[in-house]
């Protein structure tokens, strides 16, 4: 009985070595099939997610009118997490209008989220969930160095099915769409990377996983054309949708700009604004602010992400390097002015509810109402009086105070004056010029 056991064992031996070879192979395969894509996309996936609401929509005659006239329509999209706090950038038109956005990340976990801010511009906008925990960030590349036929991938929420991946590559570069008549963009990436319904909002990413776009259009019945905005340009709007001025009616004076040097980039400051904060901190054109607090900055978006959390009065530390050498300032934020149209425009404006906005019949999305003039202002030399309703200024809606906010403290608006306004007066629309007041 022992002889013959043992004699089994060693007929066995064989077996056991090609079975554990076998193992071997099969784990050096599975190690073979993790290509770099499908690493990257490991890391990035997490910092993308997906959208869905309900929305009301005019009847297919295209007429706005009673309720019963509307048709309800689910809306799908993608976003990407740009601070770990929650924040999170998508298109405009994939949240405006909708009743409840429902956003659910890469691990299944559901939230339901709130607009922060919008532009309709450039159809970009900031949503914010609450989460108990940190999330991830997308990895921010840079469009100014794309090239034609470089590889892409795509991750989004095509037709509703969530965290789907395309891929293909960089087909044109600087293209303009007119989606509609309300709706056109410049500038745009072109790819024949698989863009569907649902993509709108989501990342372009390169070979190395970071985002060089934001995924905002496809050609309808065209097939391998999708476009996205140059993520250079997404986050400059990205940081005025995160400012301050927007989140906390806090205001600091700087205007900066992302800049390469030897590969890596570096925060410039670009202007700093007469009588602000960052004139009485020491801040100069030129500086390089290489962190605020415990945040280190990279670009625009950075600052007001390491701002988010402060207020007007509050006081942070600026690291700043000037011709070498480095400098300790520090900043105090100030309000940002709770009447800027009214101090700059000679305006006193109103909101006005959407379904009361409808009576107008206009293809604008909102507007406020000119509730006083001030005499002698630089509304009332251009004829404005009140009852006028105020739907826009340069290429920017005005459909609420924060858009007026906006344009008005915007670091080049003196390449906007003369400012061109528009307004609704009756069944007519008007528009004009007229001098702005520069900021106190």
């Amino acid at each position: 009985m022992h002889r013959a056991g043992r004699s089994r064992l060693q007929n066995c031996a064989p077996w056991l070595l090609l079975a554990g070879l076998m193992t071997s192979m099969v784990a050096e395969a599975s190690e073979l099939r993790r290509t770099p894509t499908v690493q990257m996309l490991d890391r990035v996936r997490p910092a993308v997610v997906n959208i869905q609401g309900e929305k009301n929509l005019p009847s297919v005659d295209g007429h706005a009118g009673p309720a019963d006239t509307y048709r309800r329509v689910n809306g799908m999209g993608t976003g990407v997490v740009i601070d770990e706090r929650g924040y999170v950038l998508t298109n405009l038109h994939v949240v405006d209008g909708v009743r409840q956005i429902n956003v659910t990340l890469a691990d299944g976990s559901a939230y339901v989220a709130r607009i922060v801010s919008q532009d309709f511009a450039t159809d970009l906008a900031i949503i914010k969930i609450d989460t108990r925990n940190d999330l991830p960030v997308i990895d921010l590349g840079t469009s100014r160095d794309l090239m034609l036929g470089e590889p892409v991938v795509a991750v989004g929420n095509a037709f509703g099915y969530e965290h789907s991946v395309t891929r293909g590559i960089i087909s044109a570069l600087h293209r303009s769409v007119q989606v509609n008549d309300d709706q056109g963009y410049d500038d745009l990436i072109q790819t024949d990377a698989s863009i569907n319904p649902g993509n709108s909002g989501g990342p372009l990413l390169n070979v190395d996983g970071q985002m060089i776009g934001v995924v905002v259009a496809v050609r309808a019945g065209a097939q391998g054309i999708g476009f996205a905005i140059p993520v250079d340009k997404a986050m400059d709007v990205a940081a005025e949708l995160l400012s301050t001025r927007q989140v906390s009616n806090a205001w600091h004076g700087i205007s900066a700009k992302r800049e390469f040097s030897a590969g890596h980039s570096v925060f410039v400051v670009d202007m700093v604004a007469e009588n602000s904060p960052a004139q009485a901190a020491g801040l100069a054109r030129g500086d390089i602010v290489r962190s605020v607090g415990t945040q280190e900055l990279i670009g625009p978006l950075d600052l007001q992400r390491a701002l988010l959390a402060s207020a007007a009065g509050d006081e942070v530390n600026l690291s700043v390097e000037r011709e070498g050498a480095t400098l300790a300032l520090n900043l105090v934020l100030a309000p940002a002015g709770e009447d800027a149209a009214w101090s700059r425009l000679g305006l006193k404006l109103k909101p006005i509810p959407a379904k009361q906005f409808r009576q107008y019949g206009t293809k604008y999305r909102g507007g406020l109402t000119v509730s006083q003039v001030r005499a002698g202002g630089p509304a009332a030399e251009q004829g404005i009086r009140p009852g006028d309703v105020l739907v826009g200024m340069h290429i920017w809606e005005t459909v609420s105070l924060d858009n007026v906010s906006y344009v008005l403290n915007r670091p080049d608006f003196d390449s906007l004056d003369p400012l061109k306004f528009y307004i609704l007066r009756g069944s007519e629309t008007l528009y004009g010029h007229m001098r702005v007041a520069r900021r106190k």
